[in-house]
C-alpha cells in the first residue's frame, strides 16, 4: 500500500509537470521544449490494476490519473484552467486530456467505452457545451481504491453483506467429505462450461442456508473470490435503478474479485431477480426455487446440505475424545449441525466433564437448533410427565415406543444400514386420536419431557391461508425451520389440515387437494418427530394414515381409570378432605373435564377458606356437566344427602 501511495504521488507530480508546460507558451515554443520538459509518467500499481480489470487504454488510464490529481493536488485546478486558455475551466476535460497525453480517441468519450460504461468517472453536462469540454470527475469509489481503500462502494455496502471467513485451525475441517464432494462437483461444472459465455449460475438446493453459504464460500475461494450475500427482494425493479445497481455490482465484482450469493427464499416478485440473473456475468449462486432461471444462461442445480449423520457422529467423537461415552451417538442422531458449529459447542463446554458436559452440550444444541418459527407455532412449556398420564397399558406402551424410536434411530438407520435404503420416511410421525380431554396434548408433553426436546404447537390460523399457494409456503417455512432437529411439531386439530381429498369439481377443490398432497410429502420427508392430534379420525385422508408410524387411540376413560384420574388430579400441596373418588368415577367425564372440575373446586375451597371437600367438587362437577350440554343432572351429584348447590350457596353467603 505504501509503495502504491508513493507511486501515485510521483505520477501526480509528473502529471503536474506536464500541465505546467501546457500552460501556454505559444504552440511553436511548446513544440520546441516539449521533448525536454515532458517527463514520462509511471503509473501506480492500483491504476495499472484498473487498466487490466476494465480493459483501459493508456489514454484512459491517463484520464483517470488526471481526474484523481484534481482531487489530490491543490495546484491542479488552476493548472487545468491555464492549460485550457483561462476560460474559467478549472477542471479536467477530454479535450485537456487529449492535449496533455497527445492522443485522441472517441472510445474514451463514448458512453459504451469503459470509463463511462463502468462509471469510473462522471461527466457533468453543462448546457450545450460540447462533450469534450464537459467537466470530468473521478468516481469517489475509484479514488478511494487508487489511494488504497479496500472498502465496498457505499451504495452497494448498504445492500450486500459478507458471508463467512476462512476456517482457521481446529481439529475439524470446515467441510465434511460429503460437502467437499459437492464443492468438487460444482467446480467441475464451472470448468466444463463454455468460456466464451458467462459463468454458469449455481442453484443450491436444500433447506439449510448456512450449509449452502459455506459450500458457496468454498467454491468462491477456489477461484480466489470473496463471497457476498444479497436478499433478492432488495434488487430494484425500476429500469434506471436496476441498471445502475447491476453496473455497480459488476464493477465491484471486477475490482475486488467477488462472487454473489443471491437469497431468493422470500422473493414475492421474481421478475427483477430473474432479470438480474440473466444479465449478471460473474460467479452467481442462487438459493431457492422461487425464481425460474433464465433459459439462455448455463445453470447447475445441486443439493447442498449439512454433513451426513455419520460424519457428524465422527466429528463429535473427534472433538469430545474417548471419555465422551455415548454422547456422540445421542447428539448426532438428534441434531443436525455443521462441523464449525460442532467445534464451537465442544469448545464452549471444554471446562466440564462427564455427565455435566453431556447435559450442557445437549442444552447448547437445543438452543443452537431452536427453530425460528415466528408466528407459525407456539412453544409449549412442558409440564406433564408419565405419572399424570392415565392410559391403558397398550396405549402407554405405544407412547414409549415413540420415545425409543427417536432415541435409537441412529443405531437402526446408520449402524444397521437402513439409511442407505431409504430416501423418505426417516422421521417419526404419530397420530393421537380420541375425544377432547382424553390426554392427547398431555401425552405429547410427556414425550417431549422424556426426550428433553422443545415442543411446538402449530398455529393453524397462521398456517392455513385462503390465498392460493400461501398455505404451502407457510408449511415449507415451518418444516424447514424445524429440520434442525431440536423440536417436536404438534399439530392440534390436525383434521383441519389433513382432511380427505375431495372429488375435483372446481378450482378450489383442486388447490385444496394440492395442499393436502404437499403436506403429505413434507410429513414423510421430515426427519424429526411430528405428532398430529384429532378427535375426528374418520375425516383424515387414507394416504395420510398410511404415512404414519404410529396411530395411538386415546379411549374415553372407563370408571376404573376415572377413579385413578380423580386420585391424581389434585397436586400434593392442595389441602384435600375425604373425597369419595369411587363415587366421582361414576360421572362419565374425560380427563380434561375432571381437571377443570378439580381447578374450579380448588377455587371454591380457597374462597371459603376450607380444604377441598366433596361439596365443592360436586358443585364444580355440576357446573361442568351443564357446560358440556349434558342432560339434567338432578340426582346425579347427590352424595350422602348433599346437593351440588350447597357449596355455591355457602360461597354467596361468604361474599
Amino acid at each position: 500500500m505504501n509503495a502504491n501511495s508513493t507511486a501515485l504521488g510521483t505520477a501526480v507530480e509528473a502529471l503536474r509537470s506536464r500541465l505546467e508546460h501546457s500552460t501556454l507558451q505559444t504552440p511553436n515554443a511548446k513544440r520546441q521544449t516539449e521533448s525536454a520538459a515532458v517527463a514520462p509518467i509511471v503509473l501506480p500499481p492500483a491504476l495499472e490494476y484498473l487498466g487490466l480489470r476494465f480493459g483501459l487504454s493508456s489514454l484512459e488510464q491517463g484520464i483517470l490519473l488526471l481526474c484523481a490529481a484534481m482531487e489530490l493536488d491543490d495546484a491542479v485546478p488552476e493548472l487545468c484552467d491555464r492549460a485550457q486558455g483561462s476560460k474559467n475551466m478549472p477542471h479536467p476535460t477530454f479535450s485537456l486530456a487529449f492535449e496533455v497525453f497527445e492522443d485522441w480517441s472517441w472510445e474514451a468519450m463514448s458512453a459504451e467505452g469503459p470509463l463511462r460504461y463502468w462509471q469510473l468517472l462522471q461527466l457533468q453536462a453543462v448546457g450545450h457545451l460540447p462533450l469534450k469540454w464537459c467537466p470530468l470527475r473521478i468516481d469517489e469509489r475509484l479514488l478511494n481504491f487508487l489511494t488504497g481503500s479496500p472498502r465496498l462502494d457505499r451504495g452497494l455496502a448498504a445492500l450486500v453483506y459478507p458471508i463467512g471467513t476462512p476456517h482457521e485451525g481446529g481439529a475439524l475441517p470446515a467441510l465434511s467429505p460429503s460437502q467437499a464432494a459437492v464443492v468438487a462437483e460444482i467446480g467441475q461444472a464451472i470448468e466444463a462450461s463454455d468460456p466464451r459465455h458467462p459463468a454458469p449460475i449455481i442453484q443450491l438446493l436444500g433447506d439449510n442456508g448456512p450449509s449452502k453459504q459455506q459450500i458457496a464460500q468454498a467454491v468462491a475461494a477456489q477461484y480466489g473470490r470473496t463471497l457476498f450475500g444479497l436478499l433478492g427482494q432488495l434488487i430494484p425493479a425500476a429500469n434506471a435503478d436496476f441498471l445502475a445497481f447491476l453496473r455497480l455490482w459488476e464493477r465491484e465484482e471486477r475490482l475486488l474479485d467477488l462472487a454473489l450469493y443471491l437469497d431468493t427464499q422470500e422473493v414475492t416478485s421474481p421478475a427483477a431477480v430473474q432479470r438480474f440473473a440473466s444479465q449478471c456475468r460473474g460467479l452467481l449462486f442462487m438459493d431457492g426455487r422461487s425464481v425460474r432461471l433464465p433459459a439462455h444462461r448455463q445453470a447447475v442445480a445441486i443439493a447442498a446440505g449439512k454433513p451426513e449423520p455419520g460424519e457428524q457422529h465422527d466429528a463429535w467423537a473427534t472433538v469430545l475424545g474417548a471419555a465422551a461415552a455415548d454422547a456422540p451417538v445421542r447428539l448426532a442422531s438428534q441434531f443436525s449441525l455443521n462441523f464449525a458449529e460442532i467445534e464451537h459447542l465442544a469448545a464452549a463446554t471444554a471446562g466440564q466433564e462427564g455427565e455435566a458436559r453431556s447435559r450442557s452440550l445437549w442444552r447448547a444444541c437445543l438452543q443452537r437448533s431452536a427453530p425460528r418459527l415466528e408466528h407459525l407455532a407456539q412453544r409449549l412449556v412442558v409440564k406433564a410427565d408419565w405419572e399424570q398420564l392415565v392410559l391403558p397399558e397398550k396405549e402407554l406402551g405405544q407412547l414409549w415406543q415413540i420415545v425409543h424410536q427417536v432415541r435409537l434411530r441412529s443405531r437402526v438407520y446408520d449402524e444397521w444400514g437402513f439409511r442407505a435404503r431409504l430416501n423418505r420416511g426417516l422421521g417419526t410421525a404419530a397420530l393421537f386420536a380420541g375425544e377432547s380431554g382424553t390426554g392427547k396434548t398431555m401425552a405429547a408433553e410427556a414425550i417431549a419431557k422424556e426426550l428433553d426436546l422443545h415442543l411446538y404447537r402449530i398455529d393453524l390460523s397462521a398456517v392455513v391461508s385462503k390465498y392460493i399457494g400461501e398455505t404451502e409456503k407457510n408449511l415449507s417455512r415451518l418444516f424447514d425451520a424445524a429440520a434442525e432437529g431440536g423440536a417436536i411439531l404438534f399439530f392440534d386439530e390436525a383434521d383441519a389440515l389433513f382432511g380427505k381429498r375431495s372429488e375435483v369439481k372446481d378450482a378450489r377443490d383442486r388447490y385444496a387437494n394440492i395442499e393436502v398432497d404437499y403436506l403429505l410429502q413434507r410429513i414423510e420427508s421430515y426427519s424429526g418427530l411430528s405428532i398430529m392430534a384429532t378427535n375426528l379420525k374418520g375425516s383424515l385422508d387414507d394416504a395420510f394414515l398410511r404415512r404414519l408410524r404410529f396411530v395411538v387411540d386415546f379411549p374415553f376413560p372407563s370408571a376404573e381409570y376415572r377413579q385413578t384420574l380423580w386420585q391424581k388430579v389434585f397436586p400434593p400441596q392442595v389441602p384435600v378432605g375425604d373425597l369419595d373418588c369411587e363415587f366421582l368415577a361414576k360421572l362419565e367425564l374425560a380427563g380434561g373435564a375432571i381437571h377443570n372440575i378439580a381447578l374450579n373446586a380448588a377455587f371454591l375451597a380457597a374462597e371459603q377458606g376450607e380444604p377441598v371437600e366433596m361439596t365443592q367438587v360436586l358443585a364444580a362437577a355440576a357446573a361442568e356437566w351443564q357446560k358440556l350440554g349434558r342432560k339434567s343432572y338432578r340426582g346425579l351429584f347427590q352424595w350422602q344427602g348433599v346437593e351440588p348447590g350447597a357449596a355455591t350457596a355457602t360461597s354467596r353467603a361468604v361474599r
